[in-house]
């Protein structure tokens, strides 16, 4: 068994993405990369991530969005670092934020912590891909404390 964790990028710029995945990857990290939230959880039943670098304006669901169905350890990035996106990344409780244009000693050091982050070890849905409730019964997001 590998113990590699794998890195989910998660980023509707494939500059972004591509230039995550060097780094991602340059660190000894297993990576997959995504171009949008759906796509995303299209591939979770079938992966597992220790950690999810996600961009939080994107099309259609946002990393807002999905980061409200997932327990697993977020890094938020953002080329928006306006007062709500800032407020609505403190109340997330994000294993980290990174501010576009990032540096790859500030992208390692935020993954590493966000992997050792109590939050969850493995990305896992509390909601279906379609963004219904898997059965909790009250559909609302999943507490995080």
């Amino acid at each position: 068994m590998n113990d590699v964790p794998i890195i989910a990028i998660v980023d509707d710029d494939a500059s972004v993405r591509r230039s995550l995945l060097r780094v991602v990857e340059s660190a000894g990290y297993k990576a997959e990369t995504f171009a949008s939230a759906r796509e995303f959880l299209a591939w979770l039943p079938y992966g597992q991530a220790a950690c999810l670098v996600l961009d939080v304006h994107m099309d259609e669901l946002s990393g807002f969005d999905l980061y409200d169905r997932l327990k697993v350890p977020v890094v938020f990035i953002t080329g928006h670092d306006d007062p709500v996106t800032l407020a609505r990344i403190d109340r997330s409780n994000a294993a980290g934020h990174l501010r576009k244009p990032f540096d790859r000693a500030a992208v390692l050091d935020t993954i590493r912590r966000a992997v050792g982050h109590p939050a969850a070890a493995i990305a896992s849905p509390l909601h279906g891909v379609d963004g219904h409730s898997s059965g909790d019964g009250d559909g609302a997001g999943p507490s995080r404390a």
